[in-house]
């Protein structure tokens, strides 16, 4: 696999995030291939329908250097452990925060890491004012990791039959 040239966006004590490149190709389905990782995200996709993905998600961090879809490694080993968002927010002119990681990284609180750095990284990099996340109403453990994050939930809400609960916090 190609060395990745894309600098790092923030890191934590044991994680280092950063821009996907086309040299993820091969972790970025890792994720998106896995029906564990997706099964409170997004349908499974394919090899291909996953390197157009990286593509969309490439370019759209090239537009909005602050926002989009970012790397997740631990920082000892170097080896990629998921994903770091901060997307739109469907439909509105809001912004969310999202992760997600492979399962052999699961329950060892980088979740929580993750999104306390990415909250601050985004309070000092961005002129956001608050910050939205999702989760399904069944995804227990990314709301606790939101709740620790100090979101507070919104509401429920339905959107292609899935109950989902939307989580705010305020910024600023």
């Amino acid at each position: 696999m190609k060395e990745s040239a894309a600098q790092n966006v923030f890191d934590t004590e044991r994680l280092i995030v950063r821009h996907y490149t086309e040299a993820d190709a091969d972790n970025f389905f890792l994720l998106n291939g896995d029906p564990l990782v997706m099964r409170y995200i997004r349908p499974v996709k394919s090899r291909e329908q996953t390197d157009l993905f990286l593509m969309e998600v490439i370019q759209y961090s090239r537009n909005n250097p602050a926002y989009g879809r970012m790397a997740v490694h631990e920082k000892q080993s170097g080896i990629f452990v998921g994903s770091f968002a901060i997307i739109p927010l469907e439909g509105t002119i809001h912004m969310q925060v999202g992760y997600s990681l492979l399962p052999s990284y699961w329950g060892k609180g980088f979740a929580t890491e993750l999104t306390k750095a990415g909250l601050k990284y985004i309070f000092s990099q961005t002129n956001l004012e608050e910050i939205f996340a999702v989760t399904e109403s069944g995804n227990f453990d990314s709301q606790k990791v939101l709740l620790k994050c100090g979101f507070i939930f919104e509401k429920k809400y339905k959107e292609n039959e899935k109950e989902l609960n939307l989580y705010r916090k305020i910024l600023r």
